[in-house]
């Protein structure tokens, strides 16, 4: 209801009502569905991601959990999705974020061959508008819980990026996201300095290694993974693989309990 004065104006024509949502000036409307709602706090997340370049390539990994709190609920998510030919993503964090950003990207593809103009999204185009959209999301203070490694290759080049959920972004030969940023990292940057032109073979042997430390280490981790290769010959993701692993040594660990 409006307001009336002593001699029956308004004071504030088409004001709030109780009860009712009020549309301020300037075009900007109230939804029914009431105030703007935002993600406080992922649900199924998904923790480490690798990524390493060798000789004529990156490879790029991540575990199949999907975690709902602490309890270690899907165990069968795939969590590395190829973009195009030459790009993979690969993502941590909040799952339904992942999905809903790769399904904005695979849209993005079509829309972009419908053009029929010969030409294709690169790696580093890719990676410039993914730090965009995150960093915009972060701006709005509605960002997208995750945290992303893009690997791909082109015009003899190999590229491998990360950025997270709030615009941080940065290119390397090795990146990890997650727990593997403080475990795995450590271990990709020491095998590439020993060997920056590692054959394919040697880079996915040191990937293997860093995912069964990680199931051996992080809580969150499991150990079956999937591992995709990038090279000029284009993108291969590998069926979903296990670590072998042995815990035969567990009844010797003290002082954790």
């Amino acid at each position: 209801m409006d307001l009336i004065g002593e001699n029956g104006s308004s004071f504030w024509t088409n004001g709030p009502r109780p009860g009712a949502f009020y549309d301020p000036p300037g075009g900007i409307k109230c939804t029914p569905s009431g105030p703007a709602k935002r993600t406080l706090n992922p649900m199924v997340t998904g923790t480490s991601t690798l990524g390493l370049k060798f000789n004529g390539g990156v490879i790029i990994a991540a575990d199949m959990l999907g975690s709902y709190g602490s309890l270690a609920r899907f165990r069968n998510i795939s969590r590395v999705s190829k973009v195009n030919d030459n790009t993979v993503i690969s993502g941590a964090g909040d799952y339904a974020d992942f999905q809903f950003l790769t399904e904005i990207l695979e849209q993005k593809i079509i829309d972009d061959e419908c053009l029929n103009d010969g030409h294709s999204f690169t790696p580093k185009a890719l990676f410039s508008w993914l730090t965009r959209v995150m960093y915009n999301r972060r701006t709005n203070f509605n960002p997208l819980w995750n945290a992303f490694v893009l690997g791909g290759f082109h015009n003899g080049e190999s590229f491998l990026g990360f950025v997270d959920k709030i615009g941080v972004a940065y290119e390397s030969p090795h990146v990890a996201s997650g727990f593997g940023a403080y475990v795995a990292l450590p271990m990709l940057r020491e095998a590439y300095e020993k060997n920056n032109s590692m054959t394919e073979q040697e880079a996915r042997a040191v990937m293997e290694r860093c995912l069964k430390v990680l199931f051996y280490r992080d809580a969150r981790s499991f150990n079956r993974y999937e591992i995709a290769v990038i090279t000029e010959k284009g993108v291969t993701i590998d069926p979903p693989a296990s670590s072998q692993t042995n815990w035969d040594i567990a009844p010797m660990v003290e002082g954790y309990e």
